[in-house]
């Protein structure tokens, strides 16, 4: 939970065939964008959530379900802030609350997850893994325009010097497909190849409804 509020502060698909390429260095810009501050008053945002990946020690795949952003009244100082409601087949849970002012509290979310599952199937750190995440996002990747929408993708282990140890996920792609800046990202997915030892994929799925 800390993380989560920290991580938001610091950031604080019907795709076509053929994707024509546009300026990299854009590609934290647009997933970082200032999406605050945020007004869920008439409706909460929805994304249905499709987990995939091996079972191990640590990690089990959520399977469907869906994460929900609302608005909420934090009863600590009753103003407007935000919560997350994550709803799959083995779990159900409330994250928060977030400031409604800043940050984007579901693409923290599909972060620290990915961390999470990373450091539980490779056996590695966390902290290690959260770092080259942000490291990627902020100074690497990749813009196509796929459909009429950019598509920001990043492979953050592609070229790391421990790549050989983190059994598979040295193939992790983490793409966003995205609409205006300010609008939530529309599709957050991370997926690897077959992992080690003919392990299946690992694959985390976020796709707004």
């Amino acid at each position: 939970m800390k993380f989560l509020r920290s991580l938001a502060l610091i950031g604080l698909f019907a795709a076509t065939p053929v994707a024509t390429p546009v300026l990299a260095g854009e590609a934290g810009d647009l997933v970082f964008a200032e999406r605050g501050p945020w007004d869920l008053s008439a409706a909460p945002v929805v994304w249905t959530l499709s987990q995939q990946g091996p079972e191990a020690e640590g990690f089990a795949p959520l399977g469907q379900g869906t994460i929900t952003l609302s608005q909420i009244i934090d009863p600590s100082d009753g103003k407007p802030a935000l919560q997350l409601d994550e709803a799959s087949t083995r779990i159900n849970r409330k994250i928060g609350p977030f400031p409604i002012s800043a940050g984007d509290p579901v693409l923290t979310f599909f972060l620290e997850t990915v961390t999470r599952d990373m450091a539980a199937l490779t056996g590695g750190s966390p902290f290690y893994i959260r770092n080259r995440l942000k490291d990627a996002l902020f100074r690497g990747g990749e813009v196509t325009v796929q459909d009429g929408h950019k598509v920001a993708s990043f492979q953050p282990f592609a070229q790391d010097p421990s790549r050989d140890r983190m059994y598979g996920f040295d193939s992790l792609t983490l793409r966003f497909v995205l609409d205006d800046p300010a609008r939530p990202i529309r599709q957050m997915l991370a997926e690897t190849g077959p992992l080690a030892g003919g392990k299946p994929a690992y694959r985390n799925d976020m796709v707004l409804k």
